[in-house]
C-alpha cells in the first residue's frame, strides 16, 4: 500500500502589499504519496511558487496544515524548518545556486556540514552522488569551468547528498537548451526510479509530461489534479539504488 509523504489541508497564504491583502493560496488541499512524480503547473500569479515555497519549508502558511512524513510542519519555528529542509528536501533550482569559488565536490558536500559529518564521510558521500549524476571526472572543477548542464547535474547531486525524502525541482531546465534539458529530465527520471519522490515545478507542458501526475493551479486554488496517461520516458543509464 502506498505511503503518504505530504498532506496539505485547506492551505491559505496571504501577503500584505501596501494596504492590500494578496490572497496567494485560497484553501489548497492535496496529498502526495511516497515515490510519486508530480508536476505543479500554473500561470504567473496562480500560487504555484507560493505553494512550492511552503512545500519546501521556505515559507509558512497563513492558515491550514502541512504534514510532511506525518509531522505538522506548518507551525514550526524557522530553525526547525531549516533542519527539516536540510534533512528531508533536496532542492534543484533554475539558476543552479552553486557557490562560484567552490569546486563541484565542495558544493555537493556543503549540506552535509550542517549534519556534523566528518570531512572524510562528506567527501565519500559527495563523490558517490557526483558519480551517480555522471560527473566523477569533474569533481575539482568550479562552476565557471562547467557547462550549464553540468552545473545542473552538480545541483542535482547536492540535492541528493542527504538522502532526502523529496526532490523539489523548480524550473530545472529553464536555463538549458533542448538537448541538455532532455538529459536533465532523463536524470530526474532515473532519480525517481531509484525511489525518490519528485515535485517538479514548471510552466512548460512538454516538461510536465515527464511526470506521472499533473496538478494545475489557478488563482490560488487547485484547478485540476489528474494522472498523466502519456508519461514521456527517456532511455538513460540507470542510477543504482
Amino acid at each position: 500500500m502506498a505511503e503518504e509523504i505530504i498532506r496539505i489541508e485547506n492551505l491559505v497564504k496571504n501577503y500584505k502589499v501596501g494596504l492590500e491583502i494578496v490572497r496567494a493560496l485560497r484553501g489548497v488541499s492535496l496529498t502526495i504519496m511516497r515515490n510519486e512524480y508530480v508536476a505543479l503547473m500554473g500561470p504567473s500569479g496562480s500560487g504555484k511558487s507560493t505553494l512550492m515555497n511552503i512545500l519546501g519549508c521556505l515559507d509558512t502558511p497563513t492558515g491550514g496544515s502541512y504534514y510532511l512524513n506525518n509531522k505538522d510542519v506548518s507551525k514550526l519555528r524557522d530553525n526547525e524548518l531549516a533542519e527539516i529542509r536540510n534533512k528531508e528536501i533536496g532542492f534543484v533550482f533554475q539558476t543552479f545556486n552553486l557557490l562560484p569559488r567552490s569546486t563541484a565536490l565542495d558544493n555537493v558536500a556543503l549540506p552535509l556540514i550542517y549534519g556534523g559529518q566528518t570531512k572524510a564521510a562528506r567527501r565519500e558521500r559527495a563523490l558517490k552522488v557526483l558519480d551517480q549524476v555522471g560527473l566523477s571526472d569533474r569533481t575539482h572543477h568550479r562552476p565557471n569551468e562547467l557547462s550549464g548542464g553540468q552545473r545542473q547535474r552538480v545541483a542535482m547531486a547536492r540535492a541528493l547528498v542527504n538522502h532526502p525524502s523529496i526532490i523539489l525541482a523548480d524550473e530545472p531546465t529553464g536555463n538549458l537548451d533542448t538537448k541538455t534539458s532532455i538529459e536533465i529530465m532523463g536524470l530526474l527520471q532515473d532519480i525517481h526510479q531509484a525511489g525518490n519522490t519528485i515535485i517538479l515545478v514548471t510552466h512548460e507542458e512538454d516538461i510536465a509530461k515527464h511526470a506521472h501526475r499533473i496538478i494545475r493551479l489557478r488563482d490560488g486554488q487547485v484547478e485540476s489534479d489528474e494522472s498523466n496517461p502519456e508519461v514521456v520516458t527517456l532511455e538513460q543509464n540507470r542510477i543504482p539504488g
